[in-house]
Parts: structure tokens; sequence; C-alpha cells
């Protein structure tokens, strides 16, 4: 198994993701590559001192947002997010402060 710094960067804090935390979802920014188990049993070892289980796993991969440097176009790297669903009556107490 990758270490767990290599499938969940960052937990992804917006407007969407607070309001996702009051039904047990919770968002986070994965590597492109990793898949739903991998996600799946990272969050598991990460938070393994709070018992999660996570129930389920959806994923979308993002297109990354053109910047121009005068003539020239770029695209930065595509990035993938994670909706992370607990088992009810979870919560991750990571996030209570954000």
């Amino acid at each position: 198994m990758r270490k767990l710094q290599e499938i969940i960067y960052k937990p992804l804090v917006t407007e969407r993701g607070t309001e996702l935390q009051e039904m047990g979802k919770y968002l986070f920014l994965v590597s492109p590559d990793a898949t739903k188990n991998e996600i799946a049993e990272a969050i598991e070892a990460m938070f393994k001192k709070d018992k999660v289980e996570v129930v389920k796993v959806n994923t979308a991969r993002l297109p990354g947002k053109k910047r121009r440097f005068g003539r020239f176009e770029s695209e930065p790297g595509r990035y993938k997010k994670a909706v992370v669903t607990l088992k009810a009556g979870q919560k991750l107490e990571f996030f209570q402060g954000a």
C-alpha cells in the first residue's frame, strides 16, 4: 500500500463541504490515480483513533484551470476530489474547528 500522504493530499474546506458535513460526508483532495478502495482504507487509517468506518466514496476528476502568461497558455495539472461518507453517527473531529 502507498503512503497515506500519496493518496490523500488535503481536506477541502468549501461552503458545499461544510453543508455535507452535517450529513456525515467529507471532501478531500486526492491523488488522480487513487482508487475508491485506496481512499477508503487511507481515511480509516488516518482517523483510526476516531474509529471511523467509511461506507461510501464518490470521486470526481476535475480539469485544471487555463492560465495565460502573455501569449503563452498553460494548464496546471488536473485534480481529483473525493466525497467520503461515514457510518451514521460518526464524525471527524479534524473538521470541527473549520
